[in-house]
């Protein structure tokens, strides 16, 4: 999610910018940036969607010790993303302010924004990539020698073409789909992307109703790209961005697959809905001028219990649960159900 030119949310016409920075942190290191444990740190904001799937991908297969996390400010001023939850308003690695300046070490005058989730190579401060579609990929297929014990497959071989044809018909109308509704500028525009939205999410409710994960009998990669706007949909998607044809509560498939990844270790234990909301609803001042944000939706529900298990499935395959949450990254007690 980029940062700057906030009052223009709602003004100008959304087009989704291309990652700028697409280098490849790899086993073999071909791009320059070998994976090594400790070399490099992730920045996210909890708020975004797209930096949130890094964070699930990264639970999941236990590279907490192996790559640092940065946690921005959900709300953002005009240098974009800023360490202001840390000591001294600094990142406590890396030392720097504001994740722009680790992009201008890397390129002076790059076109695009500061987006997150981005990874920083702390020897040099510099920029490694900010490819979001390419992040997550990487962690489960290149990183697997930092993998902990009993790491699921979020990317199995085998399944991989399934899997990319699904991701992009989720990322088309539903991960991407929201926010052409939310920023459009016109009515036709907002129409289009409201239509395409609902009728992808009936088509996977329908996929849904007998089998418990998009993909094969495990969680991949194509359900965290989902959880993480299906995770914000009420929150701020229904309302905020006027995705309100009905709330999630209410289609009966979908929240219960959203709360059984919400109740899987690695995926509830990411979100913070304070956060979440405080951003959306304070940083887009084109779209909600007046910078108030909403009480609710209600977040009782989120534990309530989903019987998706009796569709059958194995969360991790052959591989176990996470564990606990380091502590330093515990979401507060304000963003959680």
């Amino acid at each position: 999610m980029s940062g700057g030119g906030n009052t223009e949310y709602g003004r100008k016409r959304f087009q989704r910018s291309r990652a700028h920075f697409t280098d490849r942190i790899t086993a073999d290191g071909r791009d320059g940036w070998p994976v090594e444990a400790g070399r490099y740190r992730l920045v996210v904001s909890r708020a975004c969607p797209w930096a949130s799937r890094s964070l699930v991908s990264r639970r999941l297969l236990g590279l907490e010790d192996a790559l640092s996390l940065a946690i921005a400010d959900p709300i953002q001023d005009d240098r974009s993303w800023r360490f202001t939850l840390d000591a001294g308003d600094r990142d406590p690695v890396l030392g720097i302010r504001f994740l722009s300046e680790a992009y201008d070490r890397r390129e002076t005058g790059y076109p695009g924004g500061v987006s997150v989730p981005a990874i920083v190579d702390v020897p040099s401060g510099r920029l490694v990539t900010n490819d979001y579609q390419r992040i997550t990929l990487d962690l489960a297929t290149e990183w697997t020698a930092l993998h902990r014990d009993g790491a699921p497959d979020l990317y199995p071989k085998a399944l991989r073409d399934e899997i990319d044809a699904v991701m992009a018909d989720v990322y088309e109308d539903v991960n991407n789909g929201v926010y052409r509704a939310g920023f459009a500028t016109g009515q036709a525009q907002y129409e289009e992307a409201y239509i395409r939205l609902f009728r992808r999410l009936e088509l996977l409710a329908e996929r849904l109703a007998g089998q418990r994960y998009l993909v094969g009998d495990t969680i991949t990669e194509a359900d965290i790209r989902l959880f993480t706007t299906l995770v914000r949909f009420d929150a701020v998607y229904h309302g905020h961005f006027k995705c309100n044809r009905w709330k999630l509560t209410e289609n009966r498939v979908l929240w219960a697959y959203v709360r059984d990844l919400h109740q899987t270790p690695g995926f509830g234990d990411t979100v913070d809905f304070d956060h979440i909301k405080r951003h959306y609803y304070q940083v887009h001042s084109g779209i909600n001028p007046t910078g108030i944000v909403p009480l609710g939706p209600d977040l009782a529900g989120w534990a309530a219990p989903h019987h998706r298990e009796e569709l059958g499935g194995r969360p991790f395959g052959d591989g176990t649960p996470p564990g606990p949450v380091p502590e330093a990254e515990r979401v507060p007690a304000s963003g959680r159900p």
